[in-house]
């Protein structure tokens, strides 16, 4: 075997960042060292694998043929590896977690000093997407996802709940005053999602009995964009509670309608595609979570 492992790695590593600068930073290798690897691999291969411009790097024909087949080599390679510490009890290897901003920051960045002290021999890669991630094109071991499960071909683990409340801040309040009834909502400015539109369902009832469905002023696809409008004072929101626990606590953020507020809750999963035995580090981190969410209730 002519190609080495460090050869199929830089060129992943190329493609999956899109520049030769950015995969030398994850490969903690210098720009020329990468740049020399890929020709290393593409002579041996006698073949042109990427095409390199001013702007960007887009993958030949043989490229993208070549790609799959490093793919599954490297996997296999980090699979071997992750069986071989299996055998001794200490999960290891490169773990690659998605979750929305919000839960990431509010929920799975305190975890994460805990996680790698009892774990060390575990490398951590965090993304951030507010919406549905394909696991498989984006590599992605372990997605954590707030609300109902659509996609059948995932495996779930539940890790809990949260429940989802009604706020304003005090600075709002004082300058446009308190809504006394739901109706008085249609008055204020209103902070909501502009995907999925569910999430403008908030826990009250209408003047018909139906669950309240609104019309925000400011939409944004991220919980921790309009986490930051509600702070500023900038409107009125509906939130889940593991991203405003604290602001409720502090008094930054207030709890409209406590009385008329149904139990909402929207499901916490941890998904993943693989129906065989986990590996010992995906089992880790899902153990880790539910143990860890399980003793931090969200709600008050």
């Amino acid at each position: 075997m002519k190609t080495t492992l460090d050869e199929l790695q830089a060129f992943i590593a190329v493609v999956d960042t899109g520049s030769i600068t950015a995969a030398g930073e994850r490969l903690d290798q210098t720009v020329s060292g990468v740049s020399r690897t890929l020709g290393r691999l593409e002579e041996k291969l006698q073949t042109t694998l990427l095409r390199r411009t001013t702007r960007r790097i887009e993958l030949t024909e043989e490229g993208s043929a070549f790609l799959l087949h490093a793919r599954v080599i490297v996997e296999s390679v980090e699979l071997a590896e992750e069986q071989m510490s299996a055998r001794r009890q200490k999960p290891a290897g490169r773990l690659r977690v998605d979750a929305a901003t919000p839960f990431m920051l509010h929920v799975v960045i305190p975890l994460v000093g805990g996680f790698r002290e009892r774990y060390p021999e575990v490398e951590l890669e965090f993304n951030s997407n507010e919406g549905i991630t394909d696991l498989i094109e984006r590599r992605t071991d372990v997605a954590i996802r707030i609300g109902r499960l659509k996609d059948s071909t995932l495996h779930a683990r539940p890790l809990g709940s949260s429940r989802t409340r009604v706020l304003a801040s005090p600075a709002y309040l004082e300058k446009h005053g308190k809504p006394r009834r739901v109706d008085d909502l249609a008055q204020h400015t209103l902070l909501g999602f502009n995907q999925p539109e569910t999430l403008n369902d908030w826990p009250l009832r209408d003047r018909t009995g139906d669950q309240l469905h609104v019309h925000p002023a400011i939409w944004s696809s991220s919980g921790e964009t309009l986490r930051q409008l509600a702070l500023e004072g900038q409107g009125i929101v509906c939130l889940s509670d593991f991203m405003t626990q604290v602001d409720r606590k502090e008094g930054r953020l207030v709890q409209l309608f406590a009385r008329e507020t149904l139990d909402v809750r929207q499901p916490i999963n941890a998904v993943y595609y693989r129906n065989t035995v986990l590996s010992a580090r995906i089992a880790s981190f899902l153990d880790y979570m539910a143990e860890s969410l399980g003793d931090r209730p969200f709600q008050d």
